[in-house]
């Protein structure tokens, strides 16, 4: 996670695709990461399929849904990742809601991840209170607990939370799901400049981000981008290479 870091340094923007694990078939992920390494992309974000996923708009829920009907599970994703043998240049995250965690054991868990080189884990339904439940055991593996604030993030809450973040802020964009939009607020620009000012690692604007106008209105006020719902419609439907200028969009901006 070295790498976000000095690329925040340089100036530079990051760019987070998010893909959903076993859409379409669990022999597509490798295609798909390997697709987006090579257009580019900083970072790539694999989502866990679950049943309940209640910070996901109908785009990922729909996706989660026919990886699920693919037999896709947690255990099944990490052993794909770990059997990989090709070179990953960019950090892998794992994203996945507590559940699956705790059913298969936070310690194996972490140890997994770790052999399936996993560098970050973002689990949305894992409150900062009680983070204790997961920061141990990935700890150990080298592996970052990624926290998000969102808009009705209290101020003493995201003192705390910036004061214990590690690797990037997830900063949400919406006060509700992930899914895209057309417009983006004068009060998201605001609130994403505040966490930026406060945060001691890279701070990233997501869920929502879908066309180049989200990234022009928010550049100066993050570090980075983390794309979803568009990527993961981009895959299902055979046109991913329509989101090739949008990564581009974002890893040639420079701050001003």
């Amino acid at each position: 996670m070295n790498r976000l870091e000095q690329l925040k340094s340089s100036g530079n923007k990051a760019f987070v695709a998010y893909i959903m694990a076993g859409d379409g078939g669990l022999g597509r992920l490798k295609e798909q990461v390997q697709y987006l390494q090579k257009a580019g992309v900083t970072a790539i974000e694999i989502g866990i399929p679950f049943s309940d996923p209640v910070a996901d708009g109908p785009t990922i829920e729909a996706a989660g849904n026919r990886a699920l009907k693919q037999g896709v599970t947690l255990q099944k994703v990490l052993e794909e990742l770990q059997s990989w043998t090709f070179q990953v240049e960019i950090p892998l995250l794992v994203m996945t809601y507590l559940n699956p965690v705790l059913r298969f054991g936070v310690e194996r868990f972490a140890t997994e991840c770790g052999k399936a080189g996993v560098s970050g884990v973002i689990i949305p339904d894992l409150p900062f209170e009680h983070k204790q439940l997961v920061q141990p055991y990935v700890d150990k593996e080298g592996i970052k607990l990624i926290q998000l604030v969102t808009l009705t993030t209290t101020d003493v809450r995201l003192n705390d939370i910036l004061g214990e973040a590690e690797g990037f802020v997830y900063a949400v964009t919406v006060k509700g799901i992930t899914g895209s939009r057309d417009e983006m607020s004068e009060e998201v620009k605001a609130f994403m400049r505040k966490v930026r000012e406060k945060s001691p690692v890279p701070v990233y604007a997501g869920f929502g981000i879908s066309k180049s106008s989200h990234v022009d209105l928010l550049r100066d006020d993050v570090d980075g981008f983390i794309v979803g719902s568009a990527i993961v419609e981009a895959f299902n439907d055979n046109r991913i290479e329509e989101i090739e200028p949008l990564i581009h969009a974002v890893t040639a901006a420079h701050s001003v």
